[in-house]
């Protein structure tokens, strides 16, 4: 859907009962205000449905595998059926694997370790680190940042058709990894596309879905793509687990992630003092050591939660927001929207910005300490790809500067605002006014940088 498309009033539904929709917080200014989260980006807040899942479950949390007691058995069958209902979520085929991580990060890490001898590795410089940066020993190309979804596909073609002859003679083992959703514009990849792409050159594409698995149904066979890796804390389920999920061979030909309990099959001493290992094969080759179980009976809970909700009225509803924050932003000349594809790209509700005569930090914390709402700013851990965006203008450096900027560096760091299955109304509505009574009538508090923060100037 575009952002430009009307949505109808009769299609917007309810938010989901999120956890802290009700906290209240101090105002520099005097007084306090319900906490208007709008930083779902970073981490969305659990679902009440979760909360209480994993409330329910807690009196008889066990210890996972082996365990001979009723509580471990429990658990067990409880982790090993979260396995499953992820699988469901995701639309995986019979002979996928379903690994339980600690995050995306962690599973992107756990896939790079897995790579085949000599695979060369294709990312996008537009990735998040976590899907930008785990491919250290391999061979990586990095592509510049398209301005179409055409042109992302066109610049994979061409590169993996001119990929470097591996060692051994041909094109050997290749692998691209790509978002499905950006994390600073909130803009939609074309993964189906791309992963054509991959397979016709014979490579094989990871998705990274942080950001695309709470906003969208997600299918791995539609999408056709080899893994898929998300995290549970951007998926209303911030309990400490995420989750790589997708093809078992390379996974089962590696070494595994973590060498330890759980991960090895059978272990034996040899006569010349040393050990032998038989790993397995199954995803708890790279489970070593106690599972999270609460994490990913929470994510099992998140994905159960979503799919009834219905992801066809999650996501008129939130373009429903989207329409309402970007009408609102519009109506602010000072306001600049970042993006990639251009103002119609199809997007989750993510949205970074910058305002003219404003440092970002500045703005961000104004909008903390004066108004309740909690955004992000920098370059959110995406560096290549917010500096693409803001080109080499310097802000204002207002009376703090970006937290990443070094000492004589120029400040480019950027707003971000973004929301989801939880967001009321209310939330985006204050926002939008926030924005712009600071732009027309300035902050009223002074502020000040503390540990690379900006934050409200209280000395006096």
């Amino acid at each position: 859907m575009s952002v430009s498309t009307p949505v109808s009033a009769q299609t917007i539904c309810a938010p989901l009962s999120v956890l802290g929709r009700d906290v209240t917080v101090p105002l520099v200014t005097g007084g306090e205000v319900t906490y208007a989260a709008l930083d779902y980006a970073a981490s969305a807040p659990a679902l009440q449905r979760v909360w209480d899942d994993v409330a329910a479950y807690a009196p008889y949390y066990g210890s996972v595998h082996r365990g001979a007691g009723y509580l471990s058995q429990l658990s067990t069958d409880l982790f090993e059926n979260a396995r499953r209902t992820v699988a469901e979520f995701l639309d995986c085929r019979d002979d996928d694997q379903v690994v339980f991580t600690r995050s995306t990060t962690d599973s992107l890490n756990l896939l790079a370790a897995a790579l085949p001898a000599d695979c060369q590795v294709f990312v996008f410089e537009t990735e998040h680190h976590a899907s930008l940066l785990p491919w250290r020993d391999a061979r990586v190309t990095y592509l510049n940042a398209p301005r179409t979804p055409r042109q992302a596909v066109e610049t994979l073609e061409r590169a993996l058709a001119d990929r470097n002859v591996s060692v051994e003679g041909g094109h050997g083992p290749a692998l691209v990894c790509v978002t499905g959703a950006s994390n600073v514009t909130g803009e939609l990849w074309p993964v189906r596309e791309l992963a054509a792409a991959a397979h016709a050159h014979g490579a094989r594409i990871v998705l990274d879905a942080a950001q695309l698995a709470p906003h969208h149904a997600v299918s791995v066979r539609d999408l056709d793509v080899d893994w898929i890796a998300f995290s549970g804390h951007k998926l209303y389920a911030p309990f400490g687990s995420g989750v790589l999920a997708g093809r078992s061979d390379w996974l089962r030909a590696a070494e595994p992630y973590l060498a330890g309990g759980g991960a090895s099959r059978k272990v034996s001493r040899r006569e010349d003092g040393g050990v032998d290992v038989e790993w397995h094969d199954s995803a708890a080759r790279h489970e070593a050591g106690s599972p999270n179980v609460i994490g990913a009976y929470s994510i099992a809970s998140a994905c159960k939660a979503l799919t009834e909700a219905g992801f066809d009225d999650l996501v008129a509803r939130e373009q429903y927001l989207i329409e309402k924050v970007r009408a609102g932003l519009a109506e602010v000349p000072e306001v600049r929207i970042l993006s990639l594809f251009g103002d119609d790209a199809p997007r989750v509700g993510v949205l970074s910005f910058v305002v003219a005569g404003w440092n970002s930090s500045h703005f961000a914390a104004a909008l903390s300490a004066e108004y309740g709402i909690g955004v992000r700013d920098g370059l959110f851990c995406a560096h290549p790809l917010v500096r693409t965006l803001l080109g080499s203008d310097p802000q204002a450096q207002g009376e703090c500067g970006a937290p990443e900027a070094a000492p004589g560096e120029k400040s480019l760091n950027a707003i971000r605002v973004s929301f989801g299955a939880g967001t009321p109304d209310e939330h985006v509505e204050r926002f939008v006014n926030a924005v712009k009574e600071l732009v027309t009538d300035g902050a009223k508090w002074n502020y000040r940088t503390e540990d690379g923060r900006c934050v409200p100037d209280t000395s006096a």
